[in-house]
């Protein structure tokens, strides 16, 4: 079980949000506007990047998540529109 985070941010580069781990490790993480631009065309719908976020949240820590299991070194951890697909 994970526990909850920090609340997500709206920066210059996207949505940063923490992450903690099952072994209560933090990291930081950003995901891209463009990766929210992407996100938000699946959902056909108009909308800013922290309601996007929002709608996204699980899929969007998950792939984080997933991206820190396979050991991705980055801080903060990037989540570009390609790391979707």
């Amino acid at each position: 079980m994970t526990h909850p985070s920090e609340k997500p941010a709206l920066t210059n580069d996207g949505v940063a949000f923490t992450v903690v781990t099952l072994d209560f490790a933090r990291y930081e993480c950003v995901i891209s506007k463009e990766a929210l631009l992407s996100l938000s065309q699946k959902q056909n719908g108009e909308y800013g990047p922290m309601e996007i976020f929002q709608a996204n949240e699980a899929k969007i820590r998950g792939v984080a998540r997933r991206l820190i299991a396979a050991r991705v070194q980055a801080s903060p951890l990037r989540l570009e529109a390609r790391s979707f697909h």
